[in-house]
């Protein structure tokens, strides 16, 4: 179990710092900042750089933090929070990526859920520092704060596709 654990941990984080990466450099085929900072600009989010970087960051850290298996439950719940963000961008496009519809991104949650809850496994920082066990109540609450703050995100960095007069919304530098 202990060895199933541990690849999925190094898959699943380093994949999601790499999409971090990708949102802030060039390297694994990202257009840079500035092509992070479009990117969420034509997604229709405030807050441009900030944004992007913040957003890249939260991805490159809970990425590594998960494939290290340290502090896996806040590691989780970071990455859940970046991942929601991202389903919700792609939910009008329905559930199928081949549509680019929101599988990946709800099966990236799903994952680190699950890790959270079965924990990182014998080979992991947590286990190296003592931190093998976290409480069910820390746990849980990682799993719920997660995708709420991701939906707070929304909320509060998403414009609304229609302006008060009835013209769409253009992207604007922020």
């Amino acid at each position: 179990m202990d060895t199933g654990v541990l690849l999925l941990r190094l898959a699943v984080g380093l994949l999601i710092a790499g999409h971090g990466v990708q949102k802030v450099s060039f390297r694994l085929g990202g257009n840079g900042l500035a092509g992070g900072t479009e990117e969420f600009r034509r997604d229709g989010f405030r807050g441009g750089t900030p944004t992007a970087l913040l957003a890249g960051a939260a991805q490159i850290g809970s990425g590594l933090f998960l494939a290290a298996g340290l502090l896996t439950p806040p590691a989780a719940m970071a990455a859940m929070g970046v991942m929601t963000v991202a389903g919700t961008v792609k939910l009008p496009k329905g559930l199928w990526v081949q549509n680019d519809g929101y599988e990946y991104p709800l099966v990236l949650v799903v994952v680190c859920a699950a890790l959270a809850l079965t924990g990182p496994g014998c080979w992991s920082m947590d286990r190296a520092l003592g931190l093998g066990h976290w409480p069910l109540w820390i746990v849980v609450g990682a799993i719920v704060a997660g995708p709420v703050s991701g939906l707070l995100t929304r909320a509060v960095l998403h414009r609304p596709a229609v302006a008060a007069g009835g013209e769409r919304y253009a992207p604007a530098a922020d």
